[in-house]
């Protein structure tokens, strides 16, 4: 995989509140509780495009 492909895959923090259609200060919480998985890189935070999705997942499966 090149930098490039790993990079397209990782989403900002408001990218990722514009997907979820959540604050920031909810986005942080699920990130500091470990239901949204996320890295740092010099200091800026990133999730995975797969964490958002799996995250929606499952949220899905507990609704059912």
């Amino acid at each position: 995989m090149t930098t490039t492909i790993a990079t397209a895959q990782l989403r900002t923090v408001p990218e990722v509140m514009t997907r979820l259609k959540l604050g920031r200060s909810k986005v942080y919480d699920l990130i500091r509780s470990h239901r949204l998985v996320s890295i740092k890189i010099d200091g800026a935070r990133r999730v995975p495009a797969d964490a958002v999705r799996d995250f929606i997942l499952g949220q899905i499966e507990e609704a059912a």
